[in-house]
């Protein structure tokens, strides 16, 4: 446990510089975009009711009131988004190929460790679940934000009252009412990301060969893993939605748990020092 919490450490130190830049353009972004589109409709609204003489309430019915979900589905918020998701995709495939880049391969010291290999593939995956819920727990803090600087821009006549993320669409997923729907979510988060761990070291292991064998491992377990649906989209009303459920559960468990073992074997007995 000592040097797996050293091996967490370590990854994420690795990453930090980048990951506060990451932050900051994150927060930069949304708030001045909030402050810009919050502006913007106050603009439109104030030349479209001098120009055209209309009431609050006539405006209203033409434009809309404004709600910070109008933000959320503006490029400023999801260009920092897709920034967000884009350099944690990229960092998926760095956190293993920086080890083994540069004249000195950095993994075979890794590997040389007084530990079981297996710890390094769970520090790593740890450590990117850890980076992704810190930006999903900045989101959360920004949004809050975010609603207190629509509320002091747009006049409570021109806006719908937002209490907090609850109410925005876009959040429903990430932001689960309760502790089952959580580990739900962030558990195939956790699947999809242990998926491509593996497949990356069978690239590692076999390496042109391995691509192909990558290639076919992703696509065998996302089978397995939506395989509850594909029956119940070729046999409709069959079965029950507790059925489906469970045997969601069951082909979860059974990609975890391959994906798991054959990363274990990969690490022990096909990459070597």
């Amino acid at each position: 446990m000592k040097n797996y919490l050293k091996l967490v450490n370590f990854e994420i130190s690795r990453f930090f510089k980048l990951y506060l830049i990451l932050i900051g353009l994150t927060i930069v972004c949304q708030l001045i975009g909030v402050i810009r589109v919050s502006k913007g409709y106050m603009d439109l609204a104030e030349k479209v009711m001098d120009k055209n003489q209309l009431s609050v309430s006539r405006f209203i019915e033409q434009y809309g009131t404004f709600s910070v979900q109008r933000f959320v589905y503006s490029e400023w918020f999801l260009m920092s988004i897709y920034i967000g998701i884009a350099m944690l995709i990229i960092y998926v495939f760095l956190i293993w190929y920086r080890d083994w880049l540069g004249k000195n391969s950095f993994i075979y010291r890794l590997l040389m460790l007084p530990t079981e290999r297996i710890t390094i593939y769970f520090a790593k995956l740890t450590a990117i679940m850890l980076l992704l819920l810190g930006l999903i727990t900045l989101q959360r803090l920004l949004v809050l934000i975010e609603i207190q600087i629509v509320n002091s821009i747009v006049p409570a006549d021109f806006r719908t009252y937002s209490y907090g993320i609850s109410n925005i669409d876009i959040f429903v997923l990430l932001y689960p009412n309760t502790f089952t729907e959580f580990i739900l979510i962030y558990g195939i988060g956790l699947i999809f990301v242990a998926v491509l761990f593996t497949a990356i070291l069978f690239e590692r292991s076999y390496r042109l060969k391995g691509i192909f064998f990558a290639i076919v491992y992703g696509v065998l377990s996302l089978g397995v893993f939506f395989a509850p649906l594909l029956l119940n989209g070729f046999y409709p009303r069959y079965f029950y939605p507790l059925e489906i459920i469970l045997m969601g559960i069951v082909t979860s468990f059974i990609v975890l748990g391959s994906t798991i073992w054959i990363a274990n074997h990969l690490l022990k007995h096909k990459i070597m020092i």
